[in-house]
């Protein structure tokens, strides 16, 4: 795994296979059609509410398609989106990933492991520190 700043802004370069970017594009993407967020889920993938997701979400998928460096705080939006979206049968797509995605359960646990490995480092510190927490509460 390669740890890069790639810009003085705070950005980091992650070396991500195309299957991991595939996997976290279908995941931040499936947040814009039927899977809906709510207010609550909106804070806890680190956003200030639903309109401010739709907005952070065309711009995270925007630099995922490029293979541009993210913020800490979008790798972590970016993660969380796609364990929801993937994982979750109440929230998310859950047992119609799969269908919805093209990715098959198999190929998108094993991808999404290994994006985890990848991004622990830069997206742990953040937990409970503009992640999970409603801003200004």
């Amino acid at each position: 795994m390669v740890l890069v700043p790639a810009v003085e802004d705070g950005r980091v370069g992650i070396e991500l296979t195309g299957e991991e970017i595939e996997l976290l594009r279908a995941g931040v993407g499936r947040w814009s059609g039927p899977t809906q967020l709510t207010d609550g889920f909106a804070a806890a993938m680190g956003f200030s509410g639903v309109p401010d997701s739709r907005e952070q979400r065309q711009r995270i998928e925007s630099l995922l398609r490029e293979g541009s460096a993210l913020l800490p705080i979008d790798w972590a939006r970016a993660l969380v989106a796609t364990e929801l979206a993937f994982v979750s049968d109440a929230v998310g797509d859950g047992v119609e990933w799969g269908t919805i995605t093209g990715i098959r359960d198999e190929e998108a646990i094993r991808t999404l492991r290994s994006v985890q490995r990848k991004l622990a480092r830069v997206t742990r510190s953040l937990i409970r520190s503009g992640l999970g927490v409603r801003p200004g509460a």
